[in-house]
């Protein structure tokens, strides 16, 4: 196989997205304190994302920010903000639903790739068209979709240099994305404005089957569907999980990243999805892709189904046996955490910590040493250095010319002017060039 497939990862944290990276992520998407749809995770500063794209970026990932909620007036302002500051990363894309904000960056930020959000509901080929006349560089296919509705949505998007996302882990709404107001209607907080109370993971009266969470569907899972997805050209394979902790990253990740380089390189499917149950799940359903919509898609438990899996797939009986298996997972559990923290140490977003030192001799140029870390860079200038009575060039003038080095990705921790005569002079323009 020639094509690439894109594993992209959910990041609600910093730690999530070092695991996302070391489990072997193509990309990731993340949000920062505003203007996304998950207001419950950790989420970003400036700073930390700065520190993010530096550190995916040197492990060939990308990163995606989400601006996934519907914009009000009042927050125009510090929109654009964000947006003005944002052309001067190095992001990957941006991921909107607010058709509005596709104008905006369109006319006023063109620089910036944009992705469509779930929260766009996209299933049939006129919102694939209209995508793609906005401006929008690929799209994430709705959860409900068969493989086959999945498969003809992305011939449509790649006629019109589209790219597709699709979901293949995590989990699933009982309402289509963005078209769900359950959350407002009960508690007041809009899932438009990230602020999804999941009223669908909640208890209600019992139902005449004997139900207690009628509306709470298992998480996703097309680990076995593989090839199927493959097959339909799709071009990314997206984890749903920006609540979910580092270890859930990682691990959903791995296992994700095994299960396709598995595909790539043999053309076969690992047979074995058992750490996938070893880390919080409401067991598993494929049966939107497969397009077999029943009740065995819902499970009266919206809580961490894993113990449960291990209980019955060990056929665990007396409270000894259970005792056993519950501590065999927790043990598993643990050392899938002991390896990610081994993975992940070194790891940094940091910024980087620079020193300057500056050499001045009579008849000979200025030289600018830049210390970082291990490295170290040098540059001198084309003028010689030469005695004046005025006009020269003193530190405090070489700290305000380049206190622009403290910037998103450097901190300049010392200037250094031990070798550096005093009663020198150089044109300015040699310093600002």
């Amino acid at each position: 196989m020639s094509r690439t497939i894109e594993l992209l990862s959910p990041g609600g944290d910093v730690e999530a997205i070092k695991a996302a990276i070391v489990a072997g992520a193509n990309a990731v998407y993340c949000g920062m304190d505003s203007f996304n749809a998950r207001n419950r995770a950790s989420n970003l500063s400036f700073d930390d994302l700065n520190g993010v794209l530096r550190l995916a970026h040197d492990h060939q990932c990308q990163v995606f920010l989400t601006l996934n909620v519907v914009i009000l007036e009042q927050e125009l302002k510090s929109l654009f903000k964000l947006l003005n500051q944002l052309v001067n990363t190095s992001i990957d894309g941006i991921i909107v639903q607010d058709l509005g904000i596709f104008n905006l960056v369109k006319k006023h930020f063109p620089s910036l790739d944009i992705h469509a959000s779930t929260q766009l509901t996209t299933h049939n080929e006129g919102q694939i068209k209209f995508l793609s006349k906005i401006g929008a560089s690929r799209t994430n296919l709705s959860r409900e979709l068969n493989i086959h509705e999945i498969k003809a949505l992305t011939a449509t998007a790649h006629k019109h240099d589209l790219l597709t996302e699709v979901f293949v882990h995590g989990s699933l709404c009982i309402a289509f994305s963005g078209q769900c107001y359950s959350s407002s209607v009960s508690v007041g907080n809009s899932g438009n404005r990230g602020r999804c109370s999941q009223a669908c993971r909640d208890e209600y009266e019992i139902t005449e089957a004997g139900n207690k969470f009628p509306l709470n569907l298992k998480d996703n899972s097309a680990y076995f569907d593989l090839p199927e997805l493959v097959k339909a050209q799709v071009d990314s394979l997206k984890i749903e999980g920006r609540i979910k902790g580092a270890h859930y990253v990682y691990t959903v990740v791995n296992s994700w990243r095994k299960q396709i380089n598995s595909f790539v390189e043999s053309g076969k499917l690992l047979a074995d999805d058992a750490n996938l149950h070893k880390v919080f799940n409401r067991d598993f359903t494929n049966s939107f892709l497969k397009g077999n919509l029943s009740k065995n898609m819902f499970i009266d438990n919206p809580r961490d189904n894993s113990v449960n899996y291990a209980v019955q797939k060990s056929q665990a009986i007396s409270i000894e046996q259970i005792q056993g298996v519950k501590k065999d997972l927790y043990q598993d559990k643990n050392d899938l955490g002991s390896e990610l923290k081994e993975k992940i140490k070194g790891l940094e977003i940091d910024k980087q910590q620079l020193t300057l030192e500056f050499f001045g001799t009579q008849g000979q140029a200025l030289k600018l040493t830049a210390i970082l870390k291990n490295k170290t860079f040098e540059v001198q200038t084309k003028t010689l250095l030469a005695a004046s009575t005025r006009s020269t060039i003193d530190s405090e003038a070489l700290i305000k010319r380049f206190k622009s080095f403290n910037n998103a990705n450097y901190i300049v921790e010392q200037f250094n002017f031990d070798a550096f005569e005093k009663g020198l002079s150089i044109p300015f323009r040699e310093l600002t060039q």
